[in-house]
């Protein structure tokens, strides 16, 4: 006789697998290889088709030579058989492979583990509310497809979703108690794979041609900031990311400023934000300028750059302070203003013989300034499609092209205020960003990335030139899409600026932003301040699995309560009839429950003769009592049932 593991699939449970297996797969299409999502929908439809003809399903060196192919194929795509994505991408295709040797229960029920198995991983990628909601359908047809693989041929459709929906609703409660009460650590609780944080859009530490300009073809959200009072105007929000002081003709890179604290002279009152930052996989946290209060764990340097001491690889929020009116390195070192006037010898010698005339005519640094902003707002324009540059990029831009995005005006301006005498550096960061209203939240994007320049200047210190404001002014006072016109590569997102669009967007993002800031962003201080309200101030990991201990061993008592509650109370005959069965047992009468009354009186007239009168007169009074209902029927089964036991 075979046994559960081994015995034949049922023919009309395979579609339910097919249909599971689809549902864990699908939203890998959007994060792979497209040939790998081919190969697993290839092998789906093999299969389909052999179970559709009902034909013979692939032998085991098909199979082999298929694995050898995935595997080496995810070899070479991934440079690496381990890791999130290589990981990933071969429980897709080992899920799609074993629709190809579904002979067995035992295999059905690797399709469902494999299937429970990849849920996890879709939040390796993503942890919106559509994932969430797409996973929670995906778990409830896996569980049904168990309850039909279980309850045979019998069990219904409807039945086996009504089951599974049944069990999905019981879980819930235990989720929220595991969600609310489990101790919560910073970070993830293994260590993740070195390709765990690879994607993570964001500004990078050196800055090209276009570098910035592509980013800004993006409409995903870089972080969201809430004021404690009226948020201050779009044109004075500049989100301070990393400060570029080297130039090698062609790439702007960052210097090591790890040494004094910014001398910073505060020349307003400071306006108090709360910033929630996505993952970027990079250290600097983009504080607005100038930041005068940094949490614990965040450090300025003396560039006035705002770090942490490890990458941001997950959502984080933080609270800050910011002066809008500042003075900055007055007294600033000499080495750090020599190196801000450094240049690479013999590239934009046309650039060099602007500047050192400008110099010679008017040799004021001011008067410097206003020459160059009067360059790019006489014949330049704003376009996040500019030409290609060659070895001498600045020349061709500013003699030639004259068409670039924030990055060029701003290399080039810093190059020409070297050669002029100013020393100049670029920063990197955001500029602007979008109120919300529902949630009084702004929204600073991808598409709001830009770049400046600062000059030092003998009494002031360093000073924030911004020449893309001479070109185009309305890009710093509104934002960019209204200052590029339609048609340019921006994010439809951004650059659809419909009343009814708007208001659809600032409603969706608002459900997203509670979604991140009250579940993804339940951390280990809300947590503490959650049990603090409930009257546990002072808890650790012990007192945490205390609670959570008592609180899963209530729910499991209410659970089997209702369930106890809910079991169909025995008919009292019924009850009389098991008493009178377990008295045969005793006399080693063979005898089962679901056997007719009749069957049970000929077997202990054939094994136990001298009860066969005894018996029947038990027989007679449960025939009568169950099927009369009457109560004087049930007191002559019971005295029947008694005269049994003697």
């Amino acid at each position: 006789m075979s046994t559960p593991a081994r015995q034949a699939l049922d023919r009309q449970a395979t579609p339910w697998l097919f249909a599971s297996a689809l549902v864990t797969i699908a939203p890998h299409v959007l994060h792979q290889a497209y040939w790998l999502s081919a190969l697993a929908g290839l092998l789906m439809f093999w299969a389909i088709r052999l179970w559709w003809k009902d034909e013979r399903l692939p032998g085991r060196w098909v199979l082999f030579l298929l694995v050898i192919v995935g595997c080496s194929g995810i070899l070479i795509e991934f440079r690496s058989l381990f890791g999130r994505d290589a990981g990933v991408a071969m429980l897709v295709v080992f899920m799609a492979m074993k629709l190809l040797e579904l002979k067995s229960q035992r295999d059905a029920v690797v399709v469902v583990v494999l299937g429970y198995f990849l849920l996890l991983t879709h939040y390796f990628y993503s942890q919106s509310i559509p994932t969430g909601l797409w996973l929670l359908f995906a778990l409830w047809l896996v569980t049904a497809t168990l309850i039909r693989l279980h309850g045979g041929p019998a069990s219904t459709t409807r039945a086996s979703l009504r089951y599974a929906a049944s069990l999905c609703l019981q879980a819930i409660p235990f989720m929220l108690v595991l969600y609310l009460l489990f101790p919560r650590i910073s970070g993830p609780l293994w260590g993740l794979p070195s390709d765990a944080h690879a994607g993570m859009t964001g500004l990078s530490d050196t800055m090209s041609p276009g570098s910035i300009s592509r980013l800004a073809q993006s409409a995903d959200i870089a972080f969201r900031a809430r004021f404690s009072t009226t948020p201050p105007a779009k044109q004075k929000l500049y989100w301070r990311g990393p400060v570029m002081e080297q130039f090698d003709g062609t790439t702007w890179r960052l210097h090591d400023n790890r040494g004094t604290s910014p001398q910073l002279e505060t020349l307003s009152a400071p306006f108090r934000y709360v910033m929630t930052l996505e993952p970027h996989n990079q250290r600097w946290i983009l504080a607005l300028d100038a930041p005068v209060q940094l949490p614990e764990g965040l450090n300025a340097s003396n560039v006035l750059a705002v770090t942490q001491r490890l990458p941001v690889t997950e959502r984080r929020r933080y609270e800050l302070a910011a002066s809008l009116d500042y003075r900055f390195n007055v007294d600033e070192d000499p080495r750090a203003l020599s190196r801000n006037l450094a240049l690479p010898p013999g590239v934009n010698p046309q650039a060099r013989a602007l500047a050192e005339r400008w110099r010679n005519s008017d040799h004021r640094p001011s008067a410097i300034i206003g020459q160059a902003q009067a360059l790019f707002a006489a014949e330049f324009t704003y376009t996040l499609q500019p030409p290609l540059l060659g070895q001498n990029g600045i020349d061709e831009f500013l003699f030639k092209t004259r068409r670039g995005f924030c990055e060029h005006y701003a290399g080039a301006f810093v190059f020409l205020m070297r050669a002029a005498g100013i020393p100049a550096r670029v920063v990197s960061g955001y500029q602007g960003g979008e109120f919300n209203p529902l949630d009084g939240y702004l929204v600073i994007r991808q598409s709001d990335a830009h770049a400046w320049a600062e000059v030092w200047l003998e009494g002031q210190g360093w000073v924030r030139v911004d020449p893309t404001a001479s070109v185009s002014p309305t890009r710093i006072e509104t934002g960019i899409a209204d200052a590029l016109p339609f048609g340019e590569p921006l994010p439809a997102l951004v650059q659809w600026r419909a009343d009814w669009l708007r208001t659809l967007r600032y409603r969706w993002e608002a459900v997203n932003n509670a979604w991140n800031q009250h579940i993804l962003g339940y951390d280990p201080q809300r947590q503490r301040e959650l049990l603090s309200r409930l009257g546990l101030p002072e808890t650790d990991w012990r007192s945490l699995a205390t609670v959570l201990g008592i609180a899963c061993s209530l729910l499991v008592a209410a659970m089997t309560a209702w369930t106890l509650y809910q079991r169909p109370a025995i008919d009292p005959a019924r009850r009389l009839w098991l008493t009178a069965l377990r008295q045969l047992a005793r006399r080693q009468v063979d005898c089962a429950p679901w056997e007719t009354p009749m069957a049970v009186a000929q077997r202990v007239r054939e094994q136990r003769p001298e009860l066969a009168e005894t018996f029947q007169n038990v027989v007679d009074a449960y025939l009568q009592a169950r099927y009369g209902k009457s109560n004087n029927n049930l007191n002559a089964l019971r005295e029947a049932v008694a005269r049994l036991r003697e």
